[in-house]
């Protein structure tokens, strides 16, 4: 076995084929494949601008990544690249089934984590003392498609405990709308921004208790709302019409756990399911509570996700996005490394951009 392991470990695959070398985690229970080489710059003085010639010419890799056989329908991604603005000391284009996402939550935490573990974190070095015999972290700028996110990893030793995320200015853009969606009728949502848009449902309102033998039902239940709200009123972000559009439906019930103030189950992009409590979700969880008077600035709620998993999230000032009023939130969480992968793509392989059979 260990010759085996030997010429395994030394195996070089032919010249011509494809390599990429990616570090893949989970925060709270959601897959992340940080790319680290073999991706192409996309290139782009805007991480928009980046994510838009990504679209346009590196679609087939970011499938091949995502997609069977290296992935599979519920797989997301995460590209390092370099940073665009002065304040950030690199870059990220979060990928999933359907595309490329504008910001994404479990995906700071993930990548924080690894590039933290990884001894790859900008100032890795430079700590404070924190409570608990941890250790906490500059403060690392990190530039999104929305914005610049400042994050912070707590650390023990070599692994990073937890990471917090100030994310982009989050905000209600509807409070209790109406929608016709076919084959349901008339829902009532909110539709909130977190870095994406999302409308939020209450799950009673479909007898769901948000458990994960009810995935089939979420599925198609949050595909046909998002296709609704998205065909009647497209949302518009005030800073870029790239931003305009709903990402998701988030169906929200009461915690299943003590401690926790509620549960999340987002469905995005073509039928995912996020298993954590989606960082961009609680995010606009926050902005759609402030609105209403729900909750102070510095109160902290804990949201679970459908595996019960948690992440906690604070109002922690009031801001504006053009006509709305807005917060900046603070969400925070854990990942975990589960290998090391380096990936293969032949020239010749029939099924090189990748398959799904959901």
């Amino acid at each position: 076995m260990d010759q085996l392991s030997e010429r395994a470990r030394s195996w070089n695959p032919p010249e011509g084929w494809r390599r990429i070398l990616a570090i893949d985690a989970h925060a709270a229970g959601e897959p992340l494949r940080v790319v680290l080489d073999g991706f192409p710059d996309p290139g782009g003085s805007t991480v928009l601008e980046r994510r838009r010639i990504a679209r346009a010419r590196h679609d087939d890799l970011r499938r091949a990544l995502m997609w069977e056989p290296r992935g599979h329908a519920d797989m997301y991604g995460c590209l390092v690249g370099p940073p665009t603005t002065d304040e950030a000391s690199f870059s990220v284009l979060f990928t999933h089934n359907e595309g490329f996402s504008t910001m994404c939550g479990h995906g700071i935490i993930g990548v924080v984590t690894v590039l933290g573990e990884c001894g790859l974190l900008p100032g890795a070095g430079d700590v404070a003392a924190a409570g608990q015999g941890g250790r906490l972290g500059p403060t690392i700028g990190i530039d999104t498609p929305a914005g610049l996110v400042r994050a912070r990893a707590e650390r023990s030793g070599a692994r990073v405990r937890s990471v917090s995320f100030r994310n982009v200015p989050s905000f209600a853009a509807r409070l209790d709308a109406r929608v016709a969606v076919p084959g349901i009728g008339d829902v009532r949502y909110d539709l909130g921004y977190g870095g994406a848009f999302y409308a939020y449902v209450d799950a009673a309102d479909f007898g769901l208790s948000l458990l994960p033998d009810e995935t089939p039902a979420l599925v198609d239940l949050g595909r046909r709302i998002k296709e609704a709200v998205q065909q009647a009123a497209r949302p518009v972000h005030p800073a870029d019409p790239d931003l305009g559009f709903v990402y998701g439906t988030i169906f929200v019930g009461p915690a299943h756990g003590p401690g926790a103030h509620s549960r999340n189950v987002c469905v995005f992009a073509d039928g995912e399911v996020d298993r954590s409590p989606t960082g961009t979700g609680v995010s606009g969880r926050l902005a759609l509570h402030h609105a209403r008077g729900e909750l102070a600035l510095g109160e902290t709620i804990e949201i679970e996700s459908i595996l019960g998993t948690r992440f906690s999230g604070v109002a922690v000032e009031e801001t504006r996005v053009g006509p709305h009023a807005a917060i900046v939130p603070e969400v925070s969480g854990q990942a975990w490394i589960t290998g090391r992968n380096e990936l293969f793509i032949a020239p010749d392989d029939p099924l090189a951009d990748g398959f799904l059979l959901r």
